[in-house]
């Protein structure tokens, strides 16, 4: 098995990353965050504004989590697509959806984040789980969930935040090193789970992904610390308040 790259992989040693990860991507998701990461993709959808009837989109979908929120959110009269371009991490979603009662039309789509293969202006809301660090071109990606977004519409995007304070940051640091990585280790995943301290250190911060935002044509933008600053939700939005 390759090694990831430990600085800025290519999409493509991502992609291969996450086909590996993705048997053990919801128990290990579910270990490490001690259950909380369901709360914040709760509160992200909430954020993302989606009601019923909406059409609502989930980029980088991964096994399918905040979808089948939005597929609650959007109710029998609506449609979620998710978009991942792991395979295999589909392939988990779908069988997720079949074991699971969604209300709404569920789609589940391989694609490329940065190359959304949707008409402008087709969403009512959107969001995206710890996607936005790993994309190869983060203004890129912004730009295309802004152009697939309605005229009103919200998304919130969900993801590790680099705190400010000196001791928060020491946590953060203890977290990856002392749980993340052992717990990827005992799973035969140290090489895998190697890339996240690595990620986070460059993705930008909080400020910096307002302007980034600003940058892709979002006239609003807002981001939220959350979990005492170890994660954060920017939601981005244009012709409208936040």
């Amino acid at each position: 098995m390759a090694p990831v790259q430990p600085l800025s992989p290519s999409a493509t040693d991502i992609q291969s990353l996450f086909d590996r990860i993705a048997p053990v991507y919801d128990s290990l998701n579910e270990r490490l965050s001690f259950g909380l990461h369901r709360v914040w993709k709760r509160m992200a959808v909430r954020w993302s504004e989606a009601s019923p009837g909406h059409t609502g989109l989930d980029v980088c979908c991964g096994s399918g989590d905040l979808a089948l929120m939005l597929a609650q959110a959007v109710g029998a009269a609506g449609t979620v697509y998710g978009l991942d371009f792991s395979a295999e991490l589909l392939a988990v979603a779908e069988a997720r959806t079949r074991r699971t009662h969604a209300p709404a039309t569920l789609h589940w789509v391989q694609g490329d984040a940065l190359a959304l293969p949707f008409e402008a202006n087709t969403f009512d809301a959107a969001t995206m789980g710890y996607g936005l660090r790993n994309l190869t071109d983060i203004p890129q990606g912004l730009a295309e969930l802004r152009r697939v977004l309605k005229p009103g519409a919200r998304a919130a995007i969900l993801d590790f935040h680099r705190p400010h304070g000196a001791l928060a940051q020491q946590f953060q640091r203890w977290y990856l090193d002392t749980l993340v990585v052992p717990a990827a280790k005992q799973m035969g995943l140290t090489e895998e789970y190697a890339y996240i301290g690595p990620s986070v250190d460059r993705f930008p911060t909080g400020p910096e992904q307002v302007m980034l935002a600003r940058q892709a044509g979002f006239e609003q933008a807002v981001h939220y610390p959350i979990a005492g600053g170890l994660m954060g939700v920017l939601v981005v939005g244009h012709h409208g308040r936040l």
